[in-house]
């Protein structure tokens, strides 16, 4: 039986990056399986299967969203029994050691339900991916005004102060990479799959943090080629303000008194009170 699955929700994917992140997860050492669910308009990534026998293609014929795509292998994977699931994004590339490496972390850690390694540009320049809770107005300033006029906000809202060096226990880790432990998926449930895209990782990683341990763990890297699509595409723009929307209408917008609680004691332990 696998001892970690993983999964990746396609999209007209480039190839040789899609390639990429197929051949870094497959390097583990450890018995794997990979979900590739693909919510192309056409099956032309089918043949992807073909590059190893432990690679599952799921053709779904309709854009799902990114969540409803990734909850199709997690169930999978519960239903195996499999103890932790590897969401990933198609485009990002990684040593296979790192998949065991964290691994063992998991297993020695048992009150962590979800785990983000460092993410750096392939540049080797930093992504800071590890975040407090949003609020409204974090969200609306840092998406709409310049940068300049924000990068106080920017840097306490994405713990820049802290530089990325330390482990961190955080409620809102990005979605390019979570190595998630299924029991903790069974108690708070998976991927919210109203929210389309963008602001998923941040409602589940929350839901997993109320009960666990939510790890940034900067001992082993990932690179991301990251393109920012809704800062540049007017559809993606528009998923990415009603996700916002859907969000903050779950959680609350103005009042949500567990996202204060929850922002200050992340705060303090990171020293940003002092």
């Amino acid at each position: 039986m696998p001892q970690t699955n993983a999964s990746i929700v396609l999209y007209h994917n480039n190839r040789e990056q899609l390639k990429k992140v197929i051949d870094s997860f497959l390097a583990t050492s450890l018995d794997v399986l990979l979900y590739l669910i693909d919510n192309s308009s056409t099956d032309e990534l089918r043949d992807m299967a073909d590059l190893d026998k432990r690679i599952i293609y799921t053709f779904n014929d309709a854009n799902i969203g990114y969540g409803a795509g990734h909850n199709i292998a997690i169930r999978k994977s519960i239903e195996l029994g499999i103890e932790y699931h590897v969401v990933l994004n198609p485009d990002l590339f990684f040593e296979g050691e790192i998949i065991d490496n964290i691994y063992n972390y998991m297993n020695s850690h048992p009150d962590v339900g979800n785990l983000m390694p460092k993410i750096l540009y392939p540049n080797g320049d930093n992504q800071y991916l590890a975040k407090l809770l949003p609020t409204p107005s974090d969200w609306l300033l840092r998406r709409f005004l310049p940068a300049k006029f924000t990068q106080d906000i920017t840097d306490k809202f994405e713990l820049r102060y802290t530089n990325y060096t330390d482990e961190m226990n955080v409620p809102f880790l990005s979605g390019c990479f979570m190595f998630l432990r299924t029991d903790a998926l069974k108690e708070v449930g998976l991927f919210d799959e109203n929210i389309f895209m963008y602001m998923e990782d941040i409602d589940l990683n929350r839901r997993i943090h109320a009960q666990y341990r939510t790890i940034y763990y900067p001992d082993v890297s990932v690179y991301h080629e990251y393109e920012r699509g809704s800062h540049k595409n007017f559809k993606l723009l528009r998923i990415s303000i009603e996700s916002s929307i859907k969000y903050f209408n779950k959680w609350g917008w103005f009042f949500d008194k567990e996202r204060k609680i929850i922002n200050d004691r992340v705060l303090k332990e990171t020293l940003f009170y002092k």
